[in-house]
C-alpha cells in the first residue's frame, strides 16, 4: 500500500505521509493558494500541481524531489478567437457555447502517458481543450484534431461557465488509445494517438436537454470517467443523470438504475484489477447537492452494478453536508486503499476497500483532488 498521499485544496497543497501512528500532514506547499489538480507521475516520480490564481491566471509547477523544491513550467495556451470562430459559435444555436475560448481558465485533469511514452503528459482544461506535452510539461500542444471538430461548438458548461475536459484515460495496453470525458460534451476516444476522434457516448441520457436531444451523445454530462487497468475496455462514468457502464471501450453505455441511496454524484473509482468493482460518493441531485439524509455514504458494487453496498463505518451519519468533488476520490494500485476528500475539508482513508474509514482531518480547506503517491 502507498505511504504517501497528496491533497490539492482551496488553500494549499498538502503532502501526507503514513507512519506507525497513521497518516499525518508532512508539509504544505503553496499555502493560501488555490491548488485544484495534482499528479505524481508513476514513471519518474515527478509531482505536478496546478494552481488557479483567479485574475492572475493558471500556473503549473513540478517537483523532482517530492516537493522539496518546485519549478514553474508551461501551461496550455489557446489559439486566438477569430471571426470565423465567432461565426461558428453563432451558428451553434441555443445550446452552443457562447464564451470566449481564447484563454485558459483551469487545468482540470493531468494524466501520464503510457509506460512506453516517457515524458508524455495529457491535460484536460476549461474551456474544453485537450493538450499533450512530450517534455514533462515544458511545452504543450493543443490537439487540434479534436478542437477543430464542428461538434465542439455544441459543447457547453455544466457547473462551470465553459465546457471542460475532466477525465483522460490512457489505455495501458495501447498508449495511442485515449478516452476522455467532457462536461458537457460526452465521451470521445482516439485509437491513433489523437489523429482522429469518435464520440462514444451512445446510451447515455441527458434529461436536462429537450426530449429530442436527450440521447444526443455530444451533449452528455459525464461528471467523471474511469478505466479499469486490468481490463481497459471496462469503463465507468458517474454522470449527471446517474451511473453508466461500458464493457466495449465506450462504444455503448448501459445505465445502472438501482444505485441507492442515489445515482447522482461526481466521483467514481474502479478497482484496478477487477472491472466489476467500483466505488461512488452519492448525493442529492440538482436541488442542493448534499449527502442524502445528511449521511456520508460511499457505495460499492462488486457485480458490475447489479447490486450496491452502502459503506458507512467511520463516516458521519448525521448533520453531514460534505460533497466529494470528481477528483477527490482515489484508489491505489492494490485496490484496497482509498482516499476521499470533501468540500468542507474532511479527509478519510480506507485500507479495506471501503469497509471502514479513518478520518484524517475535518479542518483542511475544501479538497479538490486526492492522489496516492508511489
Amino acid at each position: 500500500m502507498s505511504d504517501r498521499l497528496y491533497a490539492a485544496t482551496r488553500k494549499g497543497f498538502f503532502t501526507l505521509h503514513r507512519g506507525p501512528s497513521g497518516w499525518n500532514v508532512a508539509k504544505v506547499d503553496f499555502l493560501g493558494q488555490n491548488t485544484n489538480m495534482t499528479l505524481q507521475d508513476p514513471r519518474d516520480g515527478m509531482v505536478y500541481v496546478a494552481l488557479d490564481h483567479g485574475h492572475f491566471g493558471t500556473k503549473l509547477h513540478r517537483s523532482s524531489d517530492d516537493g522539496q523544491t518546485w519549478e514553474e513550467c508551461a501551461v496550455p495556451q489557446f489559439p486566438p478567437f477569430t471571426e470565423e470562430d465567432q461565426r461558428k459559435q453563432a451558428e451553434a444555436g441555443e445550446f452552443g457555447a457562447r464564451r470566449d475560448f481564447s484563454s485558459l481558465k483551469e487545468i482540470w485533469e493531468l494524466t501520464p502517458g503510457g509506460a512506453d511514452e516517457p515524458g508524455v503528459l495529457w491535460a484536460g482544461t476549461i474551456p474544453g481543450g485537450l493538450f499533450k506535452s512530450t517534455d514533462r510539461g515544458s511545452s504543450w500542444e493543443l490537439i487540434r484534431s479534436l478542437w477543430d471538430r464542428e461538434e465542439r461548438w455544441q459543447w457547453f458548461g455544466g457547473g462551470k461557465d465553459h465546457p471542460g475536459i475532466h477525465s483522460v484515460a490512457v489505455n495501458p495496453r495501447n498508449s495511442r488509445h485515449v478516452t476522455i470525458g467532457i462536461s458537457c460534451g460526452g465521451a470521445w476516444a482516439t485509437e491513433d494517438g489523437g489523429d482522429t476522434w469518435e464520440c462514444r457516448a451512445q446510451g447515455m441520457r441527458a434529461e436536462y436537454m429537450p426530449p429530442d436531444r436527450t440521447g444526443d451523445p455530444n451533449v452528455q454530462d459525464p461528471h467523471r470517467l474511469v478505466q479499469c487497468r486490468a481490463n481497459p475496455d471496462a469503463l465507468w462514468t458517474q454522470h449527471h443523470n446517474g451511473i453508466f457502464r461500458s464493457t466495449d471501450a465506450g462504444r455503448k453505455w448501459r445505465e445502472i438504475e438501482n444505485a441507492k441511496p442515489s445515482g447522482f454524484g461526481f466521483a467514481v473509482v474502479v478497482h484496478p484489477h477487477d472491472p466489476e468493482t467500483a466505488w461512488f460518493a452519492p448525493a442529492v441531485k440538482d436541488e442542493c447537492r448534499v449527502p442524502v439524509d445528511a449521511k456520508m455514504v460511499v457505495t460499492r458494487t462488486r457485480d458490475g452494478g447489479e447490486t450496491f453496498e452502502p459503506l458507512t463505518k467511520g463516516l458521519p451519519q448525521s448533520l453531514c453536508y460534505d460533497i466529494v468533488f470528481r477528483h477527490a476520490l482515489d484508489i491505489d494500485n492494490t485496490g484496497e486503499q482509498l482516499a476521499m476528500g470533501s468540500s468542507t475539508g474532511s479527509l478519510w482513508t480506507s485500507d479495506n476497500g471501503g469497509e471502514s474509514w479513518n478520518c484524517i482531518s475535518t479542518h483542511l480547506p475544501p479538497i479538490y483532488a486526492t492522489r496516492f503517491g508511489r
